[in-house]
C-alpha cells in the first residue's frame, strides 16, 4: 500500500528525494516549498524553487506559504489527510500543529551525522572544520532544531580535496535512497527510533558574508578547508594585484603544499600562497564578471604581483 505523503523542500538538494518517492509509487498529495523569489538581473521576475518546478512537472499541487503559523494554513495542511510529511531542506520551522497533523508524523532528512552539525549549513561546516566523514540522518521531527530521534543513518567519507558542491551532490542522492528506505519501514510499521546523544552537539550556523575572505595568517589546512567548504557558493575570495590594480578574485579550489614563506606571499610561479604554516596552491579561480579558470589559464593572461 502506498503512503499518502506531503513533501516539504525547496532547493535542488531536495529534488532527488521527491523524484525517488514518486518513483516508488507513493502518492505525493502536495508539495510545500518556499515562495518564488525575485530573480534575473533586475530582480523583476519571480523564480520558482527547484522543488516547486519539479513538483509541477510531476503534476503535484504546490503550496508556498510565507509561514505555517496561521490557523488557516494549519487547517489546509491537516485537510490533506497525509500519512506522513517528508521534509528535506524546506526552510521554515514547523509548528506543533503541523508536526502532529500527519498520521505517522513528520520525518526529516538532514545532511550530517547528528548530533554533530545541527542547523542550517551542515555540509559547509563539516568541511570547514576538517571533518573526515559526514552522512545523512533520517529523524522523526520534534519542536527542537534537528533534535528528534533517529530512524536511519548512513556515513560518507570526505576526501581531502572534496568541495562542498561535490559533497552536496553525493549527500543529496544518499538522502533520497535513505528516505525511500524510511518510507518502506513506515509503510510496514517497523520503524525503530533512537534518541540522539547530547554529547558532541555542534551547530552549523548560516554562512555569513563576513566569513568569505581568505585569511592567509591561518595554517594552510584551515585555509584549504575554508576554500573547499564554501565552494562553489558563496565562494571565498582574496585580493590580487594584477597589472598594478587590486582586483577581487574568487577561489574555488586548492591543494595543500609544503612550501613555506611569509603569510600571503607567492612562493612559486603556479599560484602557491604561503600561510602561517605550509601553503595552498590555488587551482581554480574566477575574477568578477569572468569565467571560471584553472590557475594555469588564469596565469596565461595575468601576472600576479601580490596577494592580500
Amino acid at each position: 500500500m502506498a503512503l499518502r505523503i506531503i513533501f516539504m523542500g525547496t532547493p535542488e538538494f531536495s529534488v532527488p528525494t521527491l523524484v525517488a518517492l514518486v518513483g516508488e509509487g507513493h502518492e505525493v498529495v502536495a508539495c510545500y516549498s518556499q515562495p518564488p523569489r525575485p530573480a534575473g538581473r533586475r530582480g523583476l521576475e519571480l523564480k520558482k524553487s527547484p522543488v516547486h518546478a519539479k513538483a509541477e512537472e510531476l503534476g503535484i499541487p504546490v503550496f508556498t506559504p510565507e509561514s505555517l503559523k496561521p490557523k488557516e494554513e494549519q487547517q489546509k495542511f491537516s485537510d490533506l489527510e497525509a500519512d506522513v510529511a517528508i521534509v528535506i531542506a524546506y526552510g521554515l520551522l514547523l509548528p506543533e500543529a503541523i508536526l502532529e497533523a500527519p498520521r505517522l508524523r513528520c520525518y526529516n532528512g538532514h545532511a550530517s551525522l547528528l548530533p554533530r552539525w545541527r542547523g542550517a549549513a551542515p555540509i559547509q561546516r563539516a568541511i570547514m572544520a576538517g571533518d573526515e566523514e559526514t552522512g545523512v540522518n533520517v529523524m522523526k521531527m520534534d519542536l527542537g532544531l534537528d533534535t528528534g530521534p533517529v530512524a536511519l543513518f548512513e556515513k560518507l567519507p570526505i576526501s581531502q580535496n572534496m568541495t562542498a558542491g561535490e559533497l552536496h551532490d553525493q549527500l543529496s542522492l544518499t538522502t533520497a535512497k535513505l528516505m525511500v528506505d524510511a518510507a518502506r519501514l513506515l509503510k510496514n510499521s517497523v520503524v525503530e527510533l533512537t534518541e540522539q546523544s547530547e554529547d558532541g552537539v555542534l551547530y552549523a550556523s548560516k554562512i555569513e558574508k563576513s566569513e568569505t575572505r581568505i585569511d592567509w595568517s591561518k595554517p594552510a589546512a584551515e585555509v584549504h578547508n575554508h576554500i573547499r567548504g564554501l565552494s562553489p557558493f558563496p565562494g571565498v575570495w582574496c585580493e590580487m594585484q594584477l597589472g598594478g590594480k587590486l582586483q577581487r578574485v574568487k577561489v574555488l579550489s586548492s591543494e595543500l603544499s609544503d612550501a613555506n614563506g611569509a603569510p600571503g606571499t607567492i612562493v612559486d610561479d603556479t599560484m602557491t600562497i604561503a600561510c602561517s604554516s605550509g601553503s595552498v596552491k590555488l587551482t581554480k579561480v574566477q575574477r568578477a564578471g569572468k569565467q571560471l579558470q584553472t590557475a594555469e589559464e588564469f596565469l596565461r593572461g595575468n601576472k600576479v604581483e601580490a596577494v592580500f
